[in-house]
Formats: C-alpha cells, sequence, structure tokens
C-alpha cells in the first residue's frame, strides 16, 4: 500500500503531465460559470464538455486555477478544528486497481466496498485531522452527496472515525459516480 506522501506525488505528476500538454490552436473551450459549476458540484459536466475539457490543454489550466483559487478562499488554517465541508474527485483507476477516492483536502477517503453483489460505502475520517478529535467526540452526523447533489451516504461517525451504509442506487458506485460529474461532498448535516 502507497503511502499518503507517495499517492500526493502520483497525483501531482499525473497533474503536471496533463498541464504540460499543448494543442496547436487551443482556446478554452468551456466558460468559467460551467467550470466552477462543476467545481462546486452544482452542475457536473455532460460527457461532451468532460471530453472537450480534456482534450484542451489551455482549458484544463484554467480549470486547475479556478480551483486553487476557490481552495485559497475556503481553505481554513491547518490547526483549525472549524470544519464547514470537504470536496473530492474521483481519480483515474490505475493499473493496480480502483484507488479509494479522498477528499481534496486530504481529511476523508471514501471506501467503495462490494460484498456478495452488494456495495456498500464506509466514510473515513483521517486521525491527522485537525478537527478530528471534535468530530469523534460528537459522534458528528454526517452526509455524502454525489456530484449532482444527491445524498449518497448518511450517518453518524462511529468510535473508528468512520461512518458505513448501504449503496443507495441500482447501479454500481463508480459507475453512478462518474455519471454525476466524478465528485462527491462530505458535509455535517
Amino acid at each position: 500500500m502507497k503511502t499518503k506522501g507517495e499517492q500526493q506525488m502520483e497525483r501531482r505528476l499525473a497533474e503536471a503531465a496533463l498541464l504540460a500538454g499543448r494543442v496547436e490552436g487551443d482556446r478554452l473551450v468551456l466558460g468559467d460559470a460551467v467550470l466552477a459549476a462543476a467545481l462546486d458540484g452544482s452542475r457536473p459536466l455532460s460527457p461532451g464538455e468532460r471530453a472537450a475539457l480534456q482534450a484542451s490543454p489551455l482549458t484544463l489550466r484554467r480549470l486547475r486555477r479556478l480551483a486553487l483559487e476557490r481552495r485559497a478562499q475556503t481553505k481554513p488554517a491547518a490547526n483549525d478544528e472549524e470544519w464547514q465541508g470537504s470536496h473530492g474527485m474521483l481519480r483515474a483507476a490505475s493499473s493496480a486497481g480502483p484507488a479509494a477516492p479522498v477528499s481534496d483536502d486530504g481529511w476523508w477517503t471514501l471506501h467503495l466496498l462490494g460484498q456478495e453483489g452488494a456495495w456498500r460505502l464506509v466514510l473515513q475520517l483521517s486521525a491527522a485531522a485537525p478537527f478530528a478529535a471534535r468530530l469523534l467526540a460528537e459522534r458528528a452526523p454526517l452526509r455524502v452527496r454525489d456530484g449532482a447533489g444527491r445524498v449518497i451516504l448518511e450517518g453518524r461517525l462511529d468510535a473508528d472515525g468512520e461512518c458505513e451504509a448501504a449503496w443507495p442506487f441500482g447501479d454500481p458506485p463508480a459507475v453512478h459516480l462518474q455519471e454525476q460529474g466524478a465528485a462527491f461532498t462530505v458535509e455535517p448535516c
């Protein structure tokens, strides 16, 4: 199993490879409003918009810039115990198998477990999160939404910092989440 540092390095290298590309005649193919809506999860990108985004390094760089600006505006201090929510994106599967999605801030992992033909979700809080002790003491009620805003998990943290529930939809989690913008949000109830 890779360490968090190794996973971060791999993500950064993949991001750098995507952003370094140049395409002759490239232009912004999606407006800031569409990109911002995709970032906040209020409107997932359509398959055509995702394909256009992937084919345009310039638009990818603009998306990254908007994401960094958004993160700078909302990111609490590293020692801040207040938590208002976290966002994450599904990453492309590697040859070693699909990795559990991790929130952008690194504090939450969403495990998708297939058991006897049924799927279960396990939301796991990182013990290193600055607000972990408070949320664990409160047995905080949490909600996870997909990119379209639909609830996919709701419950309270247990003593291990986990919240578990049955998958609420008929299609497999990876398929559903990809169709809904490949994003998820963890928020307090």
